[in-house]
């Protein structure tokens, strides 16, 4: 049964928000009281949206996305351009908020695991902080080998449990060969679990009891 986890991904535009929003619509469906977090949106607010959707609007936009820049970029580099610091007190009181309130939290970070949020702090130092296990969200294509063991190597060296790797096939253009092999020769080179296999345009998860 999947609890509270931090989902980070191997690049941007893997998936994770389409992830995250699954994963809370699951857990609720199963009577879990479960709600999704994005602590940084970076240009629209449409991530934070789509959590606070799935989690039928039980907590307001604001703790969704505490911290929201409006420039399309890494968190650190949106800050510089509008001159705007991160309020990282902003986030971890509301993380703690949210941790407390409810059974389970999705907490969905920026891009990939070491896109920096300020210029010594990454979204790596984000999740250690909150000290949740890390699923890790690999796009289901061809380049997901290197990417997914980069990542799963730099979670693990953090010190932080890796739960596992959720592949999404977040386009309806893919290699073939690739997506259909990866999750075989990523479950022989990992000591950690494929949790999911999510196909392009699915609409649920099954999840174990």
């Amino acid at each position: 049964m999947i609890g509270s986890l931090f989902l980070t991904g191997t690049d941007t535009d893997v998936g994770k928000t389409y992830v995250a929003a699954l994963l809370i619509k699951a857990l609720r469906e199963r009577g879990v009281d479960a709600v999704g977090m994005k602590p940084i949106c970076c240009g629209l607010r449409l991530d934070a949206e789509i959590l606070h959707e799935a989690c039928d609007a039980a907590i307001p936009l604001n703790e969704v996305n505490p911290v929201w820049l409006r420039t399309p970029a890494a968190p650190y580099t949106a800050a510089l351009i509008e001159n705007r610091p991160i309020d990282l007190a902003l986030i971890r009181e509301t993380y703690s908020r949210l941790r407390k309130r409810h059974s389970a939290l999705i907490v969905e970070g920026v891009g990939g695991w070491r896109v920096p949020i300020t210029e010594r702090y990454f979204v790596s130092d984000l999740a250690i902080e909150m000290g949740l296990p890390v699923a890790v969200v690999v796009a289901n294509k061809l380049g997901a080998l290197n990417h997914a063991l980069l990542t799963v190597e730099s979670v693990k060296a953090s010190g932080l449990i890796c739960a596992g790797i959720i592949l999404n096939e977040n386009s309806a253009v893919t290699c073939d060969l690739a997506a259909s092999t990866n999750r075989s020769v990523l479950e022989s080179l990992l000591d950690v679990p494929v949790l999911f296999e999510i196909k392009h345009g699915e609409n649920g998860l099954i999840m174990a009891g």
